[in-house]
This record gives C-alpha cells, sequence and structure tokens, in this order.
C-alpha cells in the first residue's frame, strides 16, 4: 500500500466536508425562505432538489471511503507511525464533519417546524377563503329566494 491510499481517505473526507458546507448554506437558504409572509414554493422544491443532489453525493463519497478503508485498515493499523500525519488530519477532519452534521440536522429540525407552520398557515387561509366563498354561495341563494313569490291561487287543499 502506498501513501496515496491514505491521502485519498483525507482527500474524501475534505470533500465531504466541502459537500456538508454547501448543505449548511443551503439549510440557511431555506430558512430564509420559509421565514417569509408568502411561502415561495417554487424556490423550496428548487432547494430541496439541490439539497437531494448534494445528499446523493455524500452517499457515494462514504461508499468509496468504506471501500478504501476497508482495504487498507489493517495497514494502517499495523504501521501508525508511518500514516500518523494522516490519521491526525483524518481524526480532524471526522470531528469536524460530526460536528457539521450536528449542526445540520438542528438547522433541518428547524426548517421542518418553520414548514409545518407555514403549511398550517396556507390551510388556514384556503379554509378562510372556502368559508368565505360557502357564505357568499348562501347569501347570493338566499337572496334569489326573496324575490320568489308563492302562486297565490294555489289550492293547498286536496
Amino acid at each position: 500500500m502506498g501513501l496515496s491510499s491514505a491521502q485519498v481517505l483525507v482527500e474524501s473526507l475534505e470533500k465531504k466536508s466541502r459537500i456538508l458546507d454547501e448543505i449548511i448554506k443551503e439549510n440557511e437558504a431555506q430558512e430564509t425562505l420559509l421565514r417569509q409572509d408568502e411561502l415561495d414554493l417554487e424556490a423550496l422544491d428548487v432547494s430541496a432538489d439541490r439539497m437531494g443532489e448534494l445528499a446523493e453525493k455524500l452517499e457515494l463519497l462514504d461508499e468509496g471511503f468504506e471501500a478504501v478503508y476497508d482495504r487498507i485498515r489493517e495497514e494502517l493499523i499495523k504501521n501508525k507511525s508511518v500514516y500518523r500525519g494522516e490519521i491526525r488530519r483524518m481524526q480532524e477532519l471526522i470531528a469536524e464533519i460530526t460536528e457539521k452534521v450536528v449542526g445540520i440536522n438542528a438547522a433541518r429540525m428547524r426548517n421542518k417546524l418553520q414548514a409545518e407552520k407555514q403549511f398550517k398557515k396556507s390551510r388556514q387561509q384556503i379554509g378562510k377563503a372556502t368559508s368565505k366563498m360557502k357564505a357568499s354561495q348562501n347569501y347570493y341563494n338566499n337572496m334569489n329566494r326573496l324575490n320568489y313569490v308563492d302562486p297565490q291561487f294555489y289550492d293547498n287543499k286536496k
């Protein structure tokens, strides 16, 4: 095993950290969208698609990292002194990534709660509009009945 395999692991973790930074930015963009009075569903949809793409990239990086790590794990353990720098850098990156993931999860939960509030608000507005429409329809129907006069010469007896 060459030094390049350990460096591949470090580079993979660095890429993962950069993708997590992009996810953090996208979470902030979603938070801004969700805090607006009028929810822009199109922009939110685009943002959700972007998050999906970033999640797929993360998954691919994780799979690649696992494959390389499984292949070189024993070599890293046997020769810790040779790979001390790379191992220390990987530990730093893993700690950084873990911290970012915790922050991302917290932001996602906040965004989820804000989205639920927005959707509830939208449902209430739709309910109010429906209620107003029913009231208008009832008023219209009642007004039409006011002008209706029963036949005056109709015999109700049999």
